[in-house]
């Protein structure tokens, strides 16, 4: 039987000869396009043109922000459908999931931020207790970091990226975007749309390339790295900014739970179930990987997830129709079959698919998505990423074990809890470790740009999206006033007996935080401003 070689390895092979990366349609094994393969040296220019590019875009409005990006907008909606082709062809999804998934939900964050950054990062006046009371006053401002760079995958290549971008633009930053080696024609489509709306040179620099470029950026001097990845990758990303310190964002996959309890709508929860798990087959880092139903409804939950999973159309994903298209690499292919053979080598049962799927093109990266019970937590495809089209159920008896299931894993991104009863469904989401849980919903609150998203555990550090993830795109910037200067300040020099007095005072009644305690501090005060006037009076004879 002939070797399979990933489009990760012939991509390599290609940049080691060429300096190029090969894109491939992993449907049909057909080449998209060759890009240049971004050396360090390139890397370090294009880390240049975007520092100098940043000192004009910072200086504008965000009204003049926004217009360029709502003129990025109106480009996108126009050409949504060769937009959507193109993930089709670099990613394998289908292309109407690439505009529900991908462009529907950035057409959205674009007129979010455009309209709204602003007022989020409007100027905020701090709450500084007693000290507003002598004449203080605290706000802080919102400036741009500078350069940030975007460490992108090839899940989602246009939601993922385009998002951080237009966030970073809108908080005033420049920003050098390293796309997947899988997908760099869709990172390049982005550029396109933003230069033609008038977005200033160098503002957004675009280093295509493989790993070897990825290390080079991190290395670059930029101030902020947003990474999406694995969690190996991310490690060396946080370990190479850390010699620098530069502050990351690393988003770092899921081993997401779907908590199905006895009085859940099983038809509602069932086609959650399916989709959740097999949306861009299975290859997002909320999608439901494992899945816990009680003992009582699992047979009846099973039976329709089954059924629903048959009704599936995999195709190739520019094919009208298609519900699954191809995984987006014959690597992560071998992954879920390696997951399932030895889930299947340990008792697990294979009710629908388990394998590659057949009567689809010859050498395209297409594998059936695959539901299987008799699971535990003691199976690989129960503990690590799987990253594809398989639902592993398992049963659960009460509460108690359901949220210790749930929590039982190093990752901690998304979850969800199905039932009919809201307020147990809010009780058992606040005992679920995870960035968010969503109750009688699932998958998709990426795509609600005003909502955070980023996990704990090992699936990473910070937040993008909503308020959180813009504030992690700009500097705090405090500044602090005093309005009666000339009366100088009673914890100055020199530290008289009656200085020591004071300062235990203050100790006893300012620190309380009550106005009262503090008034009662007026008399000794008023004596030791006197004390230091008479100081200074001191020092000028």
């Amino acid at each position: 039987m002939a070797t399979r070689i990933t489009q990760a390895e012939m991509s390599a092979t290609q940049a080691e000869a060429t300096r190029e990366v090969v894109s491939y349609d992993p449907a049909t094994g057909e080449e998209v396009g060759r890009v240049p393969l971004f050396a360090t040296e390139d890397v370090a220019r294009a880390v240049a043109r975007a520092r100098a590019a940043q000192k004009g875009w910072g200086a504008l409005g965000f009204r003049e922000r926004a217009r360029v990006l709502m003129r990025a907008r109106a480009f996108v909606l126009e050409e949504m459908d060769e937009i959507a082709r193109l993930i089709a062809r670099e990613s394998g999804k289908p292309a109407a999931e690439a505009i529900a998934m991908e462009i529907v939900p950035t057409l959205d964050l674009m007129q979010f931020f455009a309209r709204k950054t602003a007022r989020l990062l409007r100027p905020e006046r701090i709450d500084i207790g007693l000290y507003r009371f002598l004449g203080r006053t605290s706000t802080v401002e919102y400036r741009p970091l500078g350069v940030v760079a975007v460490i992108s995958p090839w899940n989602f290549p246009w939601a993922i990226p385009l998002g951080e971008v237009v966030m970073a633009l809108m908080a005033g930053n420049a920003v050098v975007l390293k796309p997947s080696e899988l997908t760099p024609f869709v990172a390049l489509k982005i550029g396109e749309v933003l230069a033609r709306a008038g977005l200033p040179a160098g503002a957004l620099e675009i280093v295509t390339g493989d790993g070897s470029t990825g290390a080079a950026l991190t290395e670059a001097g930029v101030d902020k790295i947003m990474f999406t990845g694995s969690v190996a990758t991310g490690r060396r990303v946080a370990e190479a900014a850390a010699r620098k310190l530069i502050p990351v964002v690393l988003e770092l996959g899921g081993k997401d739970p779907m908590i199905v309890f006895e009085d859940a709508d099983l038809e509602a929860a069932s086609s959650a179930a399916v989709w959740g798990a097999f949306a861009n087959s299975g290859q997002a880092c909320a999608s439901v990987e494992r899945c816990y139903v009680h003992e009582r409804v699992a047979d009846d939950f099973t039976a329709r997830v089954v059924e629903k999973v048959l009704a599936l159309r995999q195709a190739v994903g520019t094919e009208e129709g298609a519900d699954l298209g191809a995984m987006s690499s014959e690597r992560q292919l071998r992954t879920v079959e390696e997951h399932l053979r030895e889930a299947v080598a340990r008792g697990a049962c294979v009710l629908t698919g388990g394998g590659r799927a057949r009567g689809l093109p010859e050498g395209g990266a297409f594998h059936e998505p695959t539901v299987l019970t008799g699971v535990d937590h003691s199976m690989t495809i129960m503990r690590e990423e799987t990253f594809g089209p398989a639902l592993p159920v398992m049963t659960f008896r009460d509460e108690d074990e359901a949220v210790r299931l749930a929590n039982d894993s190093p990752f901690g991104l998304t979850a969800s809890v199905w039932t009919r009863d809201i307020r147990r469904g809010r009780r058992v989401a606040s005992e679920i470790e995870a960035g968010t849980v969503m109750v009688n919903e699932v998958l998709y609150t990426h795509g609600i740009a005003q909502t955070p998203w980023g996990g704990v555990k090992q699936s990473g550090l910070g937040r993008t999206h909503g308020r959180l993830g813009l504030l992690e795109l700009v500097a705090p910037h405090h500044v602090h006033v005093n309005r009666l200067a000339f009366l100088g300040d009673v914890w100055w020099f020199n530290y008289t007996p009656g200085a020591a007095s004071l300062f235990h005072s203050l100790a006893r009644r300012f620190a309380t935080g009550s106005l009262l305690q503090a008034l009662l501090l007026s008399p000794q005060m008023l004596r030791r401003l006197r004390e230091r006037k008479g100081q200074s009076s001191g020092r000028k004879k």
